[in-house]
């Protein structure tokens, strides 16, 4: 037998060689024991036992050349135990004890047996097999026990993604073969009969070495022997099978196929050592990637909320009036239409652009990544405030459209009111400055001088009678600071005395108010107080001829006799009930413009007061047209010649019975125009009651519905996933809800189209529903984010449902007022409770990380956030920095060619982009700083 200790004394064992025998433990005991339990029968299969026998004798030797020895009958020459403890010692790099020279069957038995108790030691659990079978040379049992030493030290150790020996060995072959055509390795045994996976490994490890779009699906037998000879002469991989035996077989034996790829995996070491590195960054640099590429979504999608909101204020802020009221009702019709089509959409991105941000920095705090932090002037907080700008510009702006129309329709009413009552007065006005300035009385009969006498007394009541028209106009004209709901029609009421003093007005006093400043700002305004001016002017002239017209008769008087009494009594009487029915008719033909039931009512009652006047009038119009006839009978009776008229006034009994027929003709025409404005006044009172009704539902519904989402959004009862489903569904009962406000815009419009301006019947205005719908809104596509953030925290973090909800109890108990955040003092007295230990340096860290935006509150959010990062591993800067190194051979710096052969392209392309040079004494030409780079990557440096 070979003195294998004499041997060994040439072999070093280096730290790597330690390393894998010092990984055995109980931990792998069961899985040993599954391997072991391997079904013997099978190698009585010839052709499997043959490839076994080559393959175990060809990783024996592979090992054992390593001190200076070899086996060539597996069975045979590990009979004396004297080679099994020398493979054990070079593949374990440990000692063994000191094998017995005798060469007695005890003496085999012996060796053997502190083999298997070496094997055993490494927790490997050796089933039936024996040190008395492998003296005997059972090829059996010895061919077991060989593989139960591969499985221990050459398979168990292999570790790819979270899988260990076997299952990581096939994981790290179909990782390595996926990218080559015709390959699939699904197993150990048929997936490599065809020799293309064998030649795949080789060429994705060493391309230079495999012409691989040369070789052929159907010739195996080619693949097989090329891959073979290839790892043989460049990777120092013995040959273990021949072509033929793996081509020559149904199904090649798994075992001596693991033996054999395990070879591949462990030359290979290195280069996967590589790959883990790059997969590393590849997952680093890809969360990187996706949050700025989320980071530049916001930034524009709040620019162009932004911009949108400062091109639209402007437009809302701009107050100038129109003329007419045609035109402000365009304007108006604007504005329902950027209600209706315009803002609905830019409501959906706003909300929208908070569901980005608050997805973003979750993503970030996961991550473990520095808070986004938007470009000045874009934060949240910025939009919420240009919208509110916004939106009360838009109130502004409609209040005032609404108080335009209002005051167009009053100036509209006043201007025909004013045209109306100075063309009556300009009618009546016309003449009188001539019969003023006539000097009839001066060829006149003493007689004929005192009827001129009363018929100027006469036409003074009547001046005195119009100077309330003036005064009227004048007030028109100063366009009222404030304007009564209705005119009350003037009741006829019996003629006073002659007034003796003159009936002039204080012309600066009605200049003042001709011109006094118009707070209803009418367009025409100019017009309109040149023409009170030119009435001012001849009422202040009818004035003074007729204070000179009386001083002249005077003189005379004394040469004059009285008039006929009862023509005179006739005359005064006359007068007042003629001015008195022009009044009516006016008042009768007079515009009116009402807002509610009440006030139409008040000019119905109004209108049946003047009716009930009627027959008074009436009778005093017989005893005047009594006193013409009594006048004319005497005349009659006394042979007296009248002249024609009566003298002392212009009013005939056929003008006061023409305007009375007039009068009697105008009052069932105002019946009607009043019983029509009643109807339309109903109708509108229908409107409100209507809005009203509809109103007082959806009010009170979209307040209950923010209440439940409030205390949904704080119980949070079930899993996550049952409480997104269950907010899901309450948002489609709230979309599907739209109908009713659709309703309620409907019977809004109809309204503003009445020009109803108010509404006793609800407190709720539109505005108030419109505001109350997009919070509503809002705030269930907030509650639904925060809870998807929840998920994708709980995900990311690996926290349980049972964690989630205590996380969740412990937050509602502190949460005093039930919002949902609570204070800084609220949030020291939560984490207290859960046994931190804080002095104010570490809160006042911890509130960072809670408080980024340092806003005062902690919402549950940032909560779990916290928590989950307080208890979970993340990838750390220096990590990263860990596996740039292995990329870059352990230079401090690396090059843009690694890069590229080791990375995905677009994510090799973008480090190169954002690397800066390396500066280090040992650069050289194209030298990158991937340690700079790794520590901007988490917030340590400016990227």
């Amino acid at each position: 037998m070979v003195d294998y200790h004499a041997a060994n004394q040439s072999y070093q064992y280096g730290p790597s060689s330690a390393g894998n025998g010092a990984g055995g433990g109980g931990s792998m005991g069961d899985y040993m024991a599954q391997e072991d339990d391997w079904d013997r029968d099978l190698l009585l299969d010839p052709a499997w036992e043959k490839q076994q026998r080559k393959t175990f004798t060809a990783w024996c030797n592979s090992h054992l050349r390593k001190a200076g020895t070899q086996i060539e009958n597996i069975d045979e020459d590990f009979r004396d135990g004297l080679k099994l403890m020398l493979l054990l010692e070079v593949i374990s790099g440990e000692r063994l004890p000191k094998p017995e020279r005798g060469k007695m069957r005890v003496h085999k038995i012996n060796n053997v047996n502190k083999a298997l108790d070496f094997i055993a030691s490494k927790g490997v659990k050796l089933v039936s097999i024996g040190a008395e079978e492998i003296v005997d040379g059972n090829a059996k049992m010895t061919l077991g026990m060989i593989w139960t030493i591969i499985l221990r030290f050459a398979i168990q150790d292999i570790s790819v993604e979270e899988t260990s020996a076997k299952e990581g060995l096939l994981l790290w072959c179909q990782r390595k073969t996926a990218p080559y055509k015709n390959v699939n390795v699904q197993n150990f045994h048929i997936s490599w009969k065809d020799g293309l996976a064998f030649n795949a490994l080789i060429h994705r490890h060493r391309p230079e070495l495999i012409e691989y779009d040369k070789l052929r699906k159907d010739d195996p037998v080619t693949n097989l022997n090329n891959a073979f000879e290839v790892a043989e002469k460049y990777l120092d991989i013995p040959k273990m099978l021949d072509a033929e035996d793996i081509v020559g077989t149904l199904r090649p034996d798994e075992k001596a196929i693991m033996t054999y790829v395990s070879c591949f995996y462990h030359a290979f070491s290195g280069a996967q050592k590589a790959e883990t590195a790059a997969n590393r960054i590849c997952k680093v640099l890809a969360v990187n990637q996706e949050n700025e590429h989320l980071m530049e979504d916001y930034e524009k999608l709040a620019s162009d909320l932004l911009e949108w909101i400062r091109r639209t204020i402007p437009w809302l802020e701009d107050r100038v009036p129109q003329k007419t009221i045609q035109e402000m009702q365009q304007k108006l019709e604007d504005f329902r239409d950027y209600r209706r089509v315009h803002k609905p959409p830019k409501v959906q991105e706003k909300c929208q652009l908070e569901i980005n941000f608050n997805t973003l920095q979750t993503k970030l705090r996961l991550s473990n990544r520095p808070a986004f932090m938007p470009s000045e002037g874009k934060m949240v907080s910025d939009i919420n405030n240009g919208w509110q700008h916004l939106e009360q510009a838009e109130k502004g702006y409609e209040e005032w459209l609404l108080n335009e129309i209002r005051r167009l329709e009053r100036l509209d009413h006043l201007a025909e009111k004013f045209r109306q009552k100075a063309s009556i007065h300009e009618a009546w006005t016309d003449g009188k400055e001539a019969m003023l300035k006539h000097r009839d009385y001066e060829t006149a009969t003493l007689s004929d001088i005192k009827a001129l006498i009363r018929k100027h007394e006469a036409f003074e009541s009547d001046l005195a009678a119009h100077q309330d028209r003036v005064e009227q106009i004048a007030a028109i004209a100063q366009e009222l600071k404030y304007v009564r709901a209705q005119d009350t029609p003037i009741t006829w009421l019996p003629p006073q005395p002659a007034q003796t003093a003159t009936h002039q007005l204080s012309l600066p006093g009605l200049i003042a108010l001709c011109l006094a400043r118009s707070e209803l700002d009418y367009y025409d305004s100019h017009n309109v107080n040149t023409r009170c001016q030119k009435i001012c002017d001849q009422w202040d002239a009818l004035g003074s001829l007729t204070h000179s017209r009386r001083e002249a008769l005077e003189k005379t008087e004394k040469q004059l006799e009285a008039i006929d009494q009862l023509h005179l009594e006739y005359a005064k009487r006359a007068a007042p009930f003629n001015n008195w029915m022009e009044s009516a008719m006016e008042d009768l033909q007079d515009m009116f413009i009402v807002h509610t039931i009440e006030e139409i009512e008040g000019l119905i009652s109004a209108h049946d007061q003047f009716k009930s006047t009627l027959p008074d009038a009436d009778r005093e119009r017989e005893a005047i047209l009594a006193i013409h006839k009594e006048a004319q009978r005497i005349a009659e009776s006394n042979h007296i010649k009248l002249s024609g008229s009566n003298p002392y006034t212009t009013v005939t009994p056929q003008i006061i019975n023409s305007k009375w027929e007039k009068v009697q003709q105008l009052v069932p025409k105002r019946d009607h125009a009043l019983l029509e404005e009643q109807s339309k006044q109903q109708s509108n009172e229908h409107l409100r009651r209507q809005f009203a009704s509809q109103a007082n539902v959806v009010g009170p519904w979209i307040q209950t519905k923010m209440e439940e989402i409030g205390r949904i959004s704080i119980e949070m009862n079930g899993t996550l996933e049952d409480q997104l489903s269950h907010l899901k569904q309450y948002e489609r009962s709230i979309v599907d809800y739209k109908p009713n406000l659709d309703l309620l815009e409907q019977q809004h419009q109809l309204i503003q189209e009445a020009l109803i301006f108010d509404n006793k019947h609800t407190n709720y205005t539109m505005e108030h529903i419109r505001v109350g719908w997009e919070q509503l809104l809002t705030t269930i596509a907030r509650t639904i984010n925060e809870v998807e953030n929840q998920i994708l925290t709980r995900d990311a973090k690996g926290i349980s449902q049972e964690q989630m909800q205590e996380f969740r109890a412990s937050f509602n108990h502190f949460d005093k007022k039930q919002t949902g955040s609570m204070d800084s003092d609220d949030f020291r007295a939560l984490l207290i409770s859960t046994g931190y230990s804080l002095g104010e340096a570490e809160f006042n860290r911890i509130m960072s990380l809670v408080d980024p935006n340092h806003s005062g509150l902690v919402t549950f959010q940032a909560f779990i956030d916290f928590m989950s990062r307080e208890t979970t591993d993340t990838d750390t800067a220096d990590q990263v920095i860990a596996s740039f190194k292995v990329l870059a051979g352990d230079k401090n710096f690396i090059t843009a060619e690694e890069l590229r052969r080791e990375l995905p392209p677009d994510q090799a392309e973008y480090c190169i982009a954002r690397m800066a040079p390396y500066q280090g004494p040992d650069a050289v030409p194209g030298a990158l700083d991937y340690k700079s780079f790794s520590t901007a990557l988490y917030g340590e440096s400016d990227l």
